[in-house]
């Protein structure tokens, strides 16, 4: 009976021991497994530019963490779908990135309006979402719990602008602005500052998303005969609405536009009728924040392009959503904001803080201008890497 019992305690122990060993492996295997991170990104459609640059700006910062070792000792594995530039689109994507893949972290798309969009799925599922490129305030006055900013405010894009036209003297504004969250937030923004640095708004005007000709807007702007002309604009309206402007000889002394601007295929696809036009940008090469440098070098060697803020700052975001998951020493999303909402931090993008809302507090704006085809940062004054060309002469008296 003895050894019966024996027998039955010595198998019973293999039983335990194999129990175990298959719990250990399976956990030594699930901890080894990547941590896919999903995401939506414009890849085609009207945001496609700006959308890929965006993708770029993931992928270098997850190779980065993959070369020391990964997050938490697992390898980062982006997920990306194509949304298409289409807010629904967006929707659908995350909510199957969540339900369907079971990816464990997602970071945000392109654009205020997808952002805007895709984050309820984000908040229904109690993600984190590291929104890297929505900029539109009203975005972070619903109330949302997990959703964190990383580029300034869409109301301060103008703001550099506005400064130098008002330090020129200049008395009258005209706006123009996409239909959209973030461009109707960007016009609205620099239509309130103008007025407070005493300037008359003349015209105030949106169009359609996906509009391509501009002359009724420019006709009406050019028999106004605005000092400044401001676009809230994204890259491919930017584009058109200055090449219409050298082809019905609008000539305002200073004009700006919030995304396109910045873009080095702005300058490609202009020429040097991109020269004097003014590009609001949430980074530039020249500006001294740590590892900025390292950033431009690692980009231009996996990639082999030059780029556009939007690398940089889905970079930036990635690397700060990664720093906070550290510090928690976890996936779980309230650990995680926790650390988010208490971090102050510095990277390659600049700045990084946030207020209770998750709103992004610390990051500063630059305001370039094309001269010769070339970027040349000009605003503010202590991190400008060249004057400013002014006035914008007619289009008449141009090479």
């Amino acid at each position: 009976m003895k050894r019966a019992l024996g027998g039955h305690t010595h198998w019973g122990r293999v039983v335990f021991l194999g129990l175990a060993l298959a719990v250990f492996t399976w956990e030594m295997a699930s901890a080894q497994a990547p941590l896919k991170i999903g995401a939506s990104i414009s890849l085609t459609g009207t945001y496609a530019k700006l959308g890929s640059y965006t993708q770029d700006g993931y992928q270098l910062c997850a190779k980065e963490v993959n070369d020391k070792g990964g997050l938490l000792g697992r390898k980062m594995e982006f997920v990306i779908y194509d949304d298409r530039s289409e807010p629904p689109t967006a929707i659908k994507l995350y909510e199957k990135l969540i339900t369907e893949d079971k990816v464990e972290l997602v970071m945000g798309p392109y654009s205020s309006p997808i952002t805007n969009a895709a984050s309820t799925v984000s908040e229904k599922h109690k993600k984190i979402m590291m929104a890297s490129l929505a900029a539109t305030t009203s975005i972070w006055e619903r109330g949302f719990k997990y959703l964190f900013m990383t580029i300034s405010p869409a109301e301060v894009y103008m703001e550099g602008l506005v400064e130098l036209a008002a330090q020129a003297g200049l008395k009258t504004v005209a706006v123009i602005n996409e239909d959209t969250l973030f461009s109707k937030a960007a016009a609205k923004g620099a239509v309130e500052m103008a007025k407070k640095k005493g300037m008359r708004v003349v015209l105030h005007e949106a169009y359609p998303k996906g509009t391509t000709d501009f002359s009724a807007l420019l006709i009406k702007m050019k028999a106004l005969n605005a000092d400044v002309i401001m676009a809230g604009s994204y890259f491919d309206d930017a584009v058109a609405t200055t090449r219409q402007m050298k082809e019905l000889d609008v000539n305002p002394k200073m004009y700006g536009v919030t995304v396109g601007g910045d873009v080095p295929d702005f300058g490609y696809q202009l020429g040097r009728t991109s020269d004097y036009v003014y590009g609001s940008t949430q980074w530039t090469e020249s500006l001294r924040y740590p590892g900025a440098r390292e950033f431009t070098e690692s980009y231009k060697r996996m990639f082999n392009r030059e780029f556009s803020y939007h690398a940089p700052a889905a970079y930036g975001a990635c690397r700060v959503f990664t720093e906070a998951i550290r510090r928690a020493n976890s996936l779980d999303s309230d650990k995680i904001r926790e650390q988010l909402l208490q971090l102050k931090t510095t990277n390659a993008f600049g700045d990084y803080q946030v207020d209770e809302r998750g709103f992004q507090i610390a990051h500063k704006m630059v305001l370039l201008q094309w001269q010769e085809g070339k970027r040349v940062t000009v605003w503010p004054a202590h991190l400008a890497d060249g004057k400013l060309v002014y006035p914008m002469p007619p289009w008449s008296q141009r090479r």
